[in-house]
This record gives C-alpha cells, structure tokens and sequence, in this order.
C-alpha cells in the first residue's frame, strides 16, 4: 500500500512558533521597563505635589496656632492632609515624607522642613530617582538626582 500524503497541512512549523514566543517574550520585557518607569514619573509627580499641599496646609495651620507648626499627625486631623501621613516617617506611593519642627525662640521664629526621599533610590524595583526639599524659608521645593537627600541648596523645580 502507498501512504497518501495529505497535500493541504497548514498550521505552524517550530521555528515560526519559537519565533512568535521570542517576539511576544521582547515586547514583554520592553513594557515592563517603560512600565516601571512610569510608575517611578508618577510617584515623583505625587511627592512634588504633596511637598506643595504640606507647604499650604503648614502656612493654614501656622496662621491659626500663633505661628507654630503642625506634625504630621496634627496636619491630619486639622489641615485634611491624606490619613497615611500618619506617623513619623510615612511612606507614600513610594516616598519615605521627614517632617522636621523648630519652635520658635527670642531669636528665631519657628522652622520646618520636609524631605521626601524614595523609598527605593536604584535598580529595576526603584520607587523614584529624585529626592525633594522644602522648608518654611523657602517659596519652592528643591528636588535633586543624586542619590542623597536634597537639601536647600539644590536647585528649585
């Protein structure tokens, strides 16, 4: 007997099947470096603006306590300040918030600063690269690329 060969076999040989997994498995890796990076833009969008509504929000809570500053727990339950600010060192979409108070003295008035460093600086798993600034002596938020905290030095954004 002579075997029948079956003329109209279609489908997909192995390369073009490996070829399509390679393609697919590139794309894959591409999305989730500019995914990562995104995420990391957004959470240094969120910390800038949430340095600016803490420097409203310490200005409203000053101009109602005789010039004094409020904490982070105090500007939660005054000012309207997001609940998980709560704390000493809150971490927020990636960002690790410092508050630091001065009373005022005979020979100085009171003093705040603010820092919001990411809670992850480098590698692939980075939370943010830039590091921001802001203290009541200031009318801007300071931001920096280096890897340290920024301080009022650097320049405004």
């Amino acid at each position: 007997m002579i075997p029948i060969r079956l003329r109209d076999q279609r489908g997909f040989n192995l390369i073009e099947l490996m070829i399509v997994i390679a393609i697919i498995g590139l794309l894959i890796g591409v999305g989730s470096i500019a995914w990562g990076a995104m995420i990391r833009s957004g959470n240094e969008a969120a910390a800038a603006q949430t340095l600016d509504r803490i420097r409203t929000y310490q200005a409203q809570y000053a101009s109602r306590n005789r010039g004094n500053f409020g904490t982070f727990d105090d500007l939660v339950r005054v000012s309207g300040l997001d609940e998980g600010f709560s704390g000493e060192r809150p971490v927020v979409n990636g960002y690790v918030y410092a508050l630091t108070i001065e009373e005022a003295s005979d020979s100085r008035p009171a003093f705040y600063s603010v820092t919001a460093d990411p809670q992850v600086a480098e590698g692939i798993t980075a939370t943010g690269t830039r590091h921001f600034y802001t203290d009541s002596a200031i009318g801007t938020i300071k931001a920096t690329d280096e890897n340290r905290p920024a301080t009022q030095d650097d320049p405004s954004i």
